[in-house]
């Protein structure tokens, strides 16, 4: 996936915002990208980022349990 940069974005801003919580997305976004080292930490508008595909969640729903009604 192809995203291009707002002002003010981060790398682990724009994985937050396109892929949501996940372990290693910044990293290989990183590895995908390397030459957004030269950047910084914040990011200039327009750039293009290639971001990793997402991984569907393993993960289960749980059932809430309310203390009180």
């Amino acid at each position: 996936m192809r995203v291009r940069t707002q002002q003010h974005d981060t790398v682990d801003a724009l994985v937050w915002r396109y892929l949501g919580g996940g372990a290693g997305y910044v990293e290989h976004t990183l590895e995908l990208n390397p030459s957004l080292a030269q950047y910084g930490a914040v990011l200039p508008s327009g750039i293009v980022v290639t971001l990793p595909e997402p991984v569907p969640s393993t993960t289960t729903m749980t059932d809430i349990v309310q203390l009180w009604d």
